[in-house]
């Protein structure tokens, strides 16, 4: 359940509004326009389990997923195992190069679509030792997670597992640490939410 309380703030609110977003129990979000083009952002009250960001572009679509990747810390009995969902295109694997490449992954990262799985190993300094991307696209259901010793990944505190497509195999999935949902904007932009 969501426990926002949200108010319209107009734009002869803007200042005010910029100026408030950094206080740690309000956080502003930027939405589209609504059709009278008046309410431009709307004030929620801070959750720390749920929240809302708008994402203007790749390029900050890749920023916040540095930034969201560097604050995580493994769990202490199990993989860190973050779901990602949305419609196709909607970002989940241009988050998860973007997380990759902010922990120091080299090589070019791809979306598993067609092998389903892709293991880096993670240079020193990294809070995990392995980063695991999972594409559940082309699954059925989460009993064809075993062929790829998904649950010998989740025993592993040093592993951070980023799943794309969770509703494909939520029948074999633990409670991850995030949930993140992707939403495309007819403008370009996306909401990405943090659950």
């Amino acid at each position: 359940m969501c426990m926002w309380a949200a108010t319209a703030i107009t734009a002869a609110a803007i200042t005010t509004a910029t100026t408030a977003k950094h206080s740690p129990h309000k956080t502003i979000y930027a939405r589209p326009p609504k059709a009278s083009g008046h309410i431009l952002f709307h004030r929620r009250e801070y959750n720390p389990l749920y929240m809302e960001k708008a994402i203007q572009s790749l390029e900050a679509l890749a920023a916040e997923a540095g930034e969201f990747v560097r604050g995580l810390r493994p769990r202490t009995n199990e993989a860190t195992l973050v779901t990602l969902s949305g419609e196709l295109g909607a970002g989940k694997t241009a988050f998860t190069k973007a997380a990759a490449k902010a922990l120091g992954v080299e090589e070019t990262v791809t979306s598993p679509t067609f092998v389903l799985e892709k293991i880096y190993s993670l240079p020193a300094g990294n809070a995990f030792g392995r980063l695991i991307h999972i594409d559940a696209y082309r699954l059925e259901s989460g009993a064809e997670l075993a062929p790829l010793g998904f649950d010998e990944l989740m025993r592993a505190p040093g592993n951070l597992i980023l799943l794309e497509w969770p509703e494909k195999v939520a029948d074999a999935l633990p409670e991850p640490a995030k949930r993140i949902l992707l939403v495309p904007m007819e403008d370009g932009s996306r909401t990405l939410t943090y659950a």
